[in-house]
Formats: C-alpha cells, structure tokens, sequence
C-alpha cells in the first residue's frame, strides 16, 4: 500500500491503493494555511491506516519552488513561493515524514505528472517527453533518458522570457518576481487580469485565445529545440477551452517553420502535442509512481 498527495496550489490530493488501477480512498483538502492543510493531511493517512492498512512509502508532488537537494538542511522545503498563506520555507516532506513515519520521495508537482504519463499515460515508451501545465501558474517538469530532469534546482519552465506580442506591450504581466515572464503572460490568473473577465467566460473566437496560444507556442518552441523532447504533453485549467490546443500546435509548427526536420513536427503534430492521457490525476499517479520509488530508495528519494 503506496499514499500519494499532489500538492497544488489550490488543493491538495491524496490517495493511497497500490497503483494508479487500485486506488482505495482519496481526499481533496483545499490549501489554506499550512497548519490547517497538513493537518486534515494527516488525519486522512491516519483514518484510512485503520481501514486499509498502513502505507510503506509516501509520494509527493508539490508546487514550488521547492528545495529537492538531499543533502540541503531544507530538502522537502516549499521555499520562495509567491502562494500566500504562509506556505514560503514549509518543511512540507519532513513534516510528513515525522507524522506519518514512512519513507517520503518528493518533487515538483509537474515532475511528478511528467512521471505519471510517462509511466502510464502519454508518454509511455519513450526516454524523452516534456510536460506543460497551465493553470492558476504556469510549470514544466520534464523526463531524459528515462529519469526526471534535475539539475541546480529544477525546471521553472512557467518563468522562461518570451518574446511579448507587439499588440500586448501594454499589459505589465502577474508574476511577483519578473513581471512578463511566461507564467505572468499566460496563466489564468494573467488573462483573467487582462481581459477583465474570468478564463471560462471568454468565448471561443476570443481574441485571447490566439495570444494564449501564441505565448504558449514560443515556450514550446524553446524547450523543442533545447530538450528534444520526443512528446510534449500540456494540460491544466486553461487548456480545457477545446480551441487552444489546435492553435498552439499550428503556432508551433509556424514558428518552428520546417527548422526541426522530424516527422513529429512536420506532419504528426497532432500526436507529438498532446493532452495528458491521465487527464487531471497526471499528478496524483505520479506520485504514486515516487511513492514506490521511496519505498526502494529508503527516507528520501
């Protein structure tokens, strides 16, 4: 038995079963205060102990920026996040280690979805693949050769620089450390600021949805031609408006403009930009997946 929590930054998700084919119970907790969370956290590992046994490890992907260096005195930290409520510096997997008495792996919320469809989603078979969520924030998380892309920190894909649209100039961008940073361009957040209305309200033949697609595409458009992925899977709220995906890959090809000499970018883009094939629990089998990857590894993986 194998308990997964994707902490986001609206709620948190937590499951236990032994895979993503046997869940046996699962809570969503809104995130509130980092006191308040953990504790119904908590209380829900704890009550379903007594009904289904105890879990062997304990999976967790989180909203960051998140310190995932083992040997750092703040590994399991969420560190220098904008989220309020008082989640900067929250020792999120030590808590949870101590409270529930398991081995703990922990990552990114979009590494452990990037996981997730790479093990039994989207991406499987491949060594490459690259996911994108865009919602209330903007991240990526990414997979090379067969493992989850680590590096200095992790990827903060949301806050890559792209190039502002002429008819945008006006528009300061959200983000709280750089402005216009791709997050501060085209979360929901950014266009529900812009155009003055809630994401779900715009039409279809909005004119928001060439600039959301555009913005998307020249992120896109870098991580091709730096990573290679061999998929990139996109999900999050606001690519729940059916038209988006359409533009964003017509806008890819357009911008890659026959530079890439794949088949996948030529002619199979349909199948190369993908939605996630695990819909919105990408993130949650992910870190069923880290969960028995701890329970391998030991305390921290």
């Amino acid at each position: 038995m194998l308990g997964g929590i994707e902490a986001g930054g609206s709620k948190f998700v937590c499951v236990i079963g032994t895979g993503p084919a046997d869940l046996r119970a699962e809570l969503r907790v809104p995130t509130t205060t980092p006191a308040e969370t953990l504790r119904a956290v908590v209380a829900f590992f704890h009550t379903q102990r007594h009904l289904h046994g105890p879990i062997e490890a304990l999976g967790i992907g989180s909203f960051g920026p998140v310190d995932l260096d083992p040997a750092s005195p703040t590994w399991g930290f969420i560190t220098a996040t904008p989220k309020p409520g008082g989640w900067a510096h929250t020792d999120l997997a030590g808590t949870l280690r101590c409270e529930l008495g398991v081995p703990v792996a922990f990552d990114t919320d979009v590494n452990a979805a990037a996981l997730g469809e790479w093990r039994h989603g989207a991406a499987q078979g491949l060594d490459t693949c690259l996911y994108l969520t865009v919602g209330t924030g903007i991240g990526g998380g990414a997979i090379a050769g067969g493992r989850l892309l680590h590096g200095l920190v992790h990827p903060e894909m949301g806050h890559v620089r792209v190039p502002r649209d002429v008819a945008d100039l006006a528009f300061p961008g959200l983000c709280p450390f750089h402005g216009d940073c791709l997050e501060g361009l085209a979360s929901g957040p950014a266009m529900a600021a812009r155009w003055g209305v809630a994401v779900e309200s715009l039409p279809p033949d909005h004119e928001a949805w060439t600039l959301e697609a555009r913005y998307l595409a020249l992120a896109l458009a870098g991580f091709v031609c730096t990573l290679s992925p061999q998929r990139i899977i996109v999900g999050g709220g606001v690519m729940t408006e059916p038209s988006l995906l359409p533009r964003v890959r017509q806008q890819l090809q357009t911008l890659l403009n026959g530079y890439v000499q794949a088949p996948e970018v030529l002619t199979g883009i349909d199948r190369y930009v993908v939605a996630p094939a695990l819909a919105s629990r990408a993130g949650v089998v992910g870190a069923l997946v880290l969960a028995g990857q701890a329970r391998t590894r030991g305390p921290r993986a």
